[in-house]
């Protein structure tokens, strides 16, 4: 962290040399905070600098609004503006949280924020106005965390790129022609881009991790039961909220912050010793980790994930662990047998929510075609497919569960191509070519959706076209803490904060 005394100094120099130049295009008439100073902060650096006066929250979200508004025509990441919204709550006493006074975008899935518009990606939610806000929002705010807007997210998170017909595509600041990942594709766009240090994501078969790999950000999926997800709905089986941010600690700050359990709630992730932001600044023992390079899809793996698999391994056994190359003990059938008909019945469930919201039967018109196709397929399903489902489950996560008695860390790529362009994973196109793309896209990641265990994606590699490749470390079910404490020794072995995208 910077020392803040500097800051009037430095801020004098950077508004002398740059802020005459750059703020029509950069930062708005408005804003104060020069861009090259806000970008170089996370969001603990901002707010302590929020909470000692040298910066005010107001300062920090007219530097967030004038960045959206620089970069969102090109990228396309924020859907829904809250920007008058922001503004009045800055101007109001914040709560003291850890993240008192920092800016925040809400994923437009699940995520309900009263008064507000959550279209979960699809033309049928379009006018979805919430009529209450979601626990882990209020926990947000409570946190001292600014909304001011929502992210792009395709139709009911059902796709690895956020590419939808209601709001077209999210581009990749990396390279605007590649997909910026998804399900929570806009939130890692808007990070990459430096609108904000964090911002929400959820993630129901990758939806953090992949987006995370995608931009160069680090991305950790909460074990199941870890945040919640009410009030109306207490628990889910294949999905967790959390986050994408440029640094780790600002992750573990945000779930000591939103975990634990709210009224009602049965599935509850085991509590964690001490706190998961001291667990970054305490370096693990020699850990025995499980390198796998092939998915459980059996599906190719491009060259440059294999490298950065490989590369991260050799970074670990530099850092006194033991990593060991070995295979998973699934079979790939009964994986996606099970899979199938759970993901399926998220997708029923919200169409027939809304129908009943709506008064209504949805037609092809609202939906996008492959989800249009898939709810033909699947609203017929029988209770006994989804309980043979979960059954199936059960026994996997049993067997990996086994595994993880020899290995405390799983290592593996966390997609197994760097990030693919702009319509190969649109929901608006043939369902042949889509499925192999999708397939391959969430090829290492759904498996820890399924088994409910904690996962991340750290951002240790680069193709050699400029594209980020994450890595990908899971650990036991509960056991956050310890791929906290890897994760901030990864950081310092191999920084990847100061390394920025082109736009």
């Amino acid at each position: 962290m910077d020392d803040p005394s500097r800051r009037t100094m430095i801020k004098q120099g950077l508004l002398a040399a740059s802020t005459v130049a750059l703020a029509p295009t950069l930062y708005g008439a408005t804003a104060r905070l020069p861009f090259p100073e806000y970008r170089q902060w996370d969001a603990l650096d901002i707010a302590a600098r929020v909470r000692t006066g040298d910066i005010s929250a107001a300062e920090v979200v007219e530097a967030a609004i004038a960045r959206a508004n620089a970069v969102n025509p090109q990228l396309n990441c924020i859907v829904e503006t809250l920007y008058d919204r922001a503004r009045a709550a800055a101007a109001r006493p914040l709560p003291d949280g850890p993240f008192r006074g920092v800016p925040f975008l809400l994923k437009d899935l699940g995520m309900m924020l009263k008064g507000t518009v959550t279209t979960n990606g699809s033309r049928f939610y379009r006018d979805n106005i919430a009529d209450y806000t979601s626990t882990l929002v209020n926990r947000y705010q409570a946190a001292g965390l600014v909304i001011m807007g929502k992210t792009h997210s395709p139709e009911f998170g059902g796709t690895a790129s956020s590419e939808s017909t209601l709001f077209g595509d999210t581009r990749n600041p990396w390279n605007l022609e590649h997909s910026a990942g998804g399900s929570s594709g806009g939130s890692a766009a808007a990070v990459a881009a430096g609108i904000l240090p964090i911002a929400n994501a959820t993630d129901g078969g990758g939806s953090i991790r992949i987006p995370a790999s995608a931009c160069g950000l680090f991305g950790l999926k909460p074990s199941r039961g870890r945040v919640p997800e009410g009030p109306r709905v207490l628990s889910s089986i294949m999905s967790a909220s959390h986050a994408v941010s440029r640094s780790v600690r600002d992750s573990a700050a945000l779930l000591d912050a939103t975990s634990g359990p709210e009224l009602g709630q049965t599935l509850i992730a085991p509590a964690s010793v001490g706190s998961f932001l001291q667990a970054v600044q305490q370096a693990p023992g020699s850990l025995r980790i499980g390198l796998i390079t092939t998915p459980i899809t059996h599906t190719p793996v491009a060259e440059e994930c294999l490298i950065a698999a490989r590369n991260a391994a050799a970074l670990c056994e530099q850092l006194g662990h033991k990593v060991e190359e070995i295979t998973l003990p699934v079979d790939p059938r009964q994986f996606f047998g099970a899979f199938g008909p759970i993901m399926a019945a998220y997708t029923v469930e919200r169409v027939h929510s809304r129908e009943r919201a709506l008064g209504r039967k949805v037609t092809e018109n609202d939906l996008e075609p492959l989800i249009w196709e898939r709810y033909q397929a699947d609203r017929n399903n029988s209770s006994e497919q989804l309980y043979s489902a979960m059954l199936a489950l059960e026994r996997i996560t049993r067997q990996m569960a086994v595994l993880q008695e020899t290995y405390d860390i799983l290592l593996s790529p966390t997609l197994t191509t760097p990030p693919v362009k702009l319509g190969k994973l649109s929901l608006s196109q043939e369902k042949a070519p889509y499925e192999q793309e999708a397939i391959s896209a969430s090829a290492f990641t759904s498996l820890f959706n399924a088994t409910g265990q904690p996962s991340m994606s750290v951002p240790l590699h680069w193709s050699v076209e400029g594209l980020p490749v994450g890595v990908m470390f899971t650990g036991r079910y509960g056991e956050e803490a310890l791929l906290f404490q890897l994760a901030g020794q990864l950081e310092k072995a191999s920084p990847w904060f100061d390394r920025l995208p082109t736009v």
